[in-house]
């Protein structure tokens, strides 16, 4: 994939296929130790050990669909390109946590890309799903909160259109910009 925000949006797929009703992302840039993290955390079905051991091949996956699975996979290798990792936890009955780490500086470090419209896909498929997004660059911080958004819409639905428009020109004004080193 050509940018993170794709992995993050595939990842995200992963955790409301699992039955997650909250899920938890986040991008951090820490310029000074020249690393990226990014982190997406929910409250699925998690994995039972034995599927967790064999996740990160990419001929296994729980879909039926199709026999394989290359989310995971193709994140880990993005990450291991750019002088990181990939660890996964999951506990069944509780949900999983996946974290990816990048050099932040590496050349083959692939852009973040369209970060707001992959929260507005989120969002507009999954309204009933809260989504915490944050994204920090050193002490630069954003959040975005659907739980708490929707508290303030007051019975309008977050997935109406001019609730997502301004969704995505509040997202894209805050999160505009790629992780640069200053």
């Amino acid at each position: 994939m050509r940018e993170l925000s794709m992995h993050i949006l595939d990842l995200a797929q992963n955790s409301i296929t699992a039955a997650a009703t909250r899920i938890e992302i986040e991008v951090i840039a820490d310029t000074k130790a020249d690393q990226l993290t990014i982190s997406i955390r929910d409250n699925g079905e998690g994995m039972t050990p034995e599927f967790l051991a064999k996740v990160r091949d990419p001929f296994t996956t729980t879909r039926t669909t199709r026999k394989v699975g290359l989310g995971i996979p193709m994140f880990e290798e993005a990450a291991q390109n750019c002088d990181g990792n990939l660890t996964i936890k999951s506990v069944p009955g509780k949900g999983t946590s996946l974290v990816g780490t990048f050099k932040l500086s590496h050349i083959d470090r692939a852009p973040l890309g369209d970060i707001a419209s992959t929260l507005i896909a989120l969002i507009a498929a999954n309204p009933d799903i809260d989504i915490t997004y944050t994204q920090q660059v050193d002490s630069r911080q954003f959040i975005l909160n659907t739980e708490r958004i929707k508290r303030k819409l007051e019975g309008v639905p977050i997935n109406e259109g001019a609730v997502l428009n301004w969704l995505r020109e509040y997202a894209s004004e805050n999160t505009s910009g790629e992780l640069h080193i200053n």
